[in-house]
């Protein structure tokens, strides 16, 4: 259960809702041009783009949940199950695990038309990172200034769309979620007109009547227009500031609230963490269920030619930039 969006307001900016019901020991990571990364079946890159994103924290691979490089593309993976098909390995083509596609497309593609070279020979494959990780079944959105694909894997093989909205959640596949935004074309930010009966004297008797029939439960499908509705009709100054809290403004709109949604184990889905990533500056903007300050890294205040790991200290009564720890 998560939600993606891009926003553009003088600068661009890029970030999601990562809903779970549990943590998987997150942490602001950035991995820097020297780290080696080693694929299972595609090599190892042992010089390459810088990033700074949300990964389960592990010293070996930066398993990112998001992501942006230093030339400005973004990319995250959210839940896709019951859709996602992971292929078996036969050697041929280009292979990457599920938990490899943000590092190895972010560490050598300066834009989405770069990555898009590399989609059509590209296969996911069912390699799990450890006997205790399984393959998470995901599916990923990748985004510049110029453009917006999402990414599925499914029986079909790699499947690419193109996503004008900006916007992704979970189930079901991209090609519903552009299908059903028809069924709500009629709704506005305005005070709606009579459209009715021209012979009923029908008037708002309130401000925001025009979104009537905007959905607000936590699916995805209804995530993924409340989301669109408030992006697509988001008005700020542009600047640096009012970008980013109305970026976090519009996550909070389709956020998760502890009690609301109930798992078939009996769990609670909350939002884990919001994050919003300028990708001009590379700097990662996030909070927490439990911290709602927002705190900031800058990727480029780091040793961006390092060949280790950096990830902040946890600061959770803190809202200001964390120092960095080196794994």
């Amino acid at each position: 259960m998560c939600t993606c969006i891009t926003y553009e307001n003088g600068g661009f900016y890029f970030g999601r809702n990562l809903d779970l019901d549990c943590s998987f020991g997150e942490a602001v990571t950035i991995t820097p041009r020297n780290f080696p990364l080693t694929f299972r079946k595609a090599g190892q890159e042992a010089r390459h783009y810088a990033m700074i994103g949300m990964a389960s924290e592990n010293e070996s691979f930066p398993l990112y949940a998001e992501a942006v490089n230093e030339k400005g593309l973004a990319m995250a993976g959210l839940n896709f199950p019951g859709n996602a098909f992971y292929q078996k390995s036969d050697g041929r083509g280009l292979e990457l695990a599920s938990f490899e596609v943000i590092p190895w497309l972010l560490g050598r593609c300066a834009s989405v038309k770069e990555a898009e070279e590399y989609l059509g020979n590209m296969k996911i494959v069912d390699t799990a990172f450890s006997e205790k990780m399984p393959p998470a079944p995901l599916h990923w959105m990748i985004a510049d200034h110029e453009k917006c694909l999402v990414l599925e894997a499914v029986g079909e093989g790699l499947k690419v769309f193109e996503n004008p909205f900006g916007v992704l959640t979970n189930n079901p596949p991209f090609d519903y979620h552009r299908i059903n935004m028809n069924n709500y074309m009629n709704l506005t930010a305005h005070s709606p007109r009579n459209q009715f009966s021209s012979e009923l004297g029908l008037r708002p008797y309130a401000q925001g009547m025009g979104a009537i029939g905007l959905p607000g439960d936590a699916s995805s499908a209804s995530r993924f227009v409340r989301a669109a509705f408030m992006k697509w009709n988001s008005v700020a100054p542009q600047e640096e500031t009012a970008n980013v809290s109305q970026f976090f403004h519009i996550l909070d709109s389709v956020a998760m609230v502890r009690g609301t949604v109930v798992t078939e184990q009996g769990t609670y889905d909350i939002t884990t963490y919001s994050c919003c990533v300028n990708i001009d500056t590379g700097v990662y903007y996030y909070k927490t269920y439990d911290c709602s300050g927002i705190r900031s890294v800058n990727m480029y205040e780091t040793e961006l030619d390092g060949d280790r790991l950096y990830i902040p200290k946890s600061l959770e009564k803190n809202h200001i930039s964390p120092t960095l720890r080196v794994v």
